[in-house]
């Protein structure tokens, strides 16, 4: 997890997966359980529990995190569980995901296996 470089004013390399967004990316570990507002100028990666509204320019439900509320955000990936209202640019649920929403989005993508109940609202 931790290396030693020999040059010690570069920065360090990226984990896998980990694309320019991580700059303004907050991750809510698996042990938290938030109950209220969280507001975001960035994105951000919920691992654990959410119950209230999320306002955000991207979403990332993690496949054992739970987000239950209204979601505003630019895009939002579902790979757990998301319940409530989401309004987005573009909506992605990964093959996972159990959604009961419903939806307004310009762009959907949903992967074999995800499980949704709701109404999906395609915005102009």
């Amino acid at each position: 997890m931790f290396s030693k470089t020999a040059d010690q004013t570069s920065e360090p390399a990226a984990p896998h997966g980990a694309g320019r967004s991580n700059a303004n990316r907050s991750v809510l570990g698996p042990d938290l359980k938030i109950t209220g507002e969280i507001t975001s100028t960035g994105a951000l990666e919920i691992l654990g529990e959410v119950d209230g509204n999320i306002t955000a320019d991207g979403l990332i439900v993690g496949q054992n995190g739970r987000v239950s509320g209204t979601v505003n955000a630019g895009s939002v990936e579902v790979n757990g569980r998301l319940d409530g209202k989401v309004s987005s640019r573009q909506f992605v649920m990964r093959s996972a995901a159990q959604v009961a929403a419903d939806i307004g989005y310009q762009t959907l993508v949903i992967e074999s296996g995800a499980v949704i109940e709701g109404r999906f609202t395609r915005n102009g």
